[in-house]
């Protein structure tokens, strides 16, 4: 039962560093290897100084929808794990992790909202006149993808999982 709750607390863990990596880092949408295209930002890099420069993104609905599902999904995780410790504390034995698992169901489900919303409108919120077809997801968006079945799986582990002595 150690090993499991041991387990239980990794994978909230890495997910939830997983979440903030995806959510904060700019790297959603690559055009070419000099400019990508974030969240939060557009940014190119400059040669000359080797620095990346970024302006905000032009803000649209679609974009705001998917910000405000990624910081509520970081949100719901993180609350989620305050709730978990609390509850090793404060839980009688018996007792199941039910609102940590609800939370971290939350989480998931607001993240996988968050990348349906940038796969299928990208051309909206990337706002470009450029082709699609000349740039690609970057790793944040696939991290943030492979952080919902984690979230999904490890908040069904909370719901089973029983606190004894």
């Amino acid at each position: 039962m150690v090993l499991l709750l041991v387990f239980v607390t990794v994978l909230h863990l890495v997910t939830l560093a997983m979440l903030l990596i995806s959510t904060v880092e700019k790297s959603w949408w690559v055009w070419t290897d000099s400019e990508i295209t974030d969240l939060w930002y557009n940014c190119f890099h400059d040669n000359a100084t080797n620095n990346w420069l970024c302006a905000a993104t032009d803000e649209n609905d679609w974009l705001q929808s998917v910000q405000a599902l990624m910081v509520l999904s970081v949100v719901f995780s993180s609350i989620s794990f305050l709730v978990f410790v609390g509850q090793l504390f404060t839980l009688s034995t018996g007792g199941l992790f039910y609102f940590t698992g609800l939370c971290q169901g939350f989480a998931g489900f607001t993240a996988f909202a968050a990348c349906l919303i940038f796969t299928f409108h990208r051309k909206d919120i990337l706002d470009s006149t450029r082709d699609l077809k000349t740039g690609h997801f970057g790793y944040c968006f696939i991290l943030a993808w492979s952080c919902v079945p984690l979230l999904l799986i490890s908040g069904v582990l909370y719901i089973h999982l029983r606190k004894k002595q």
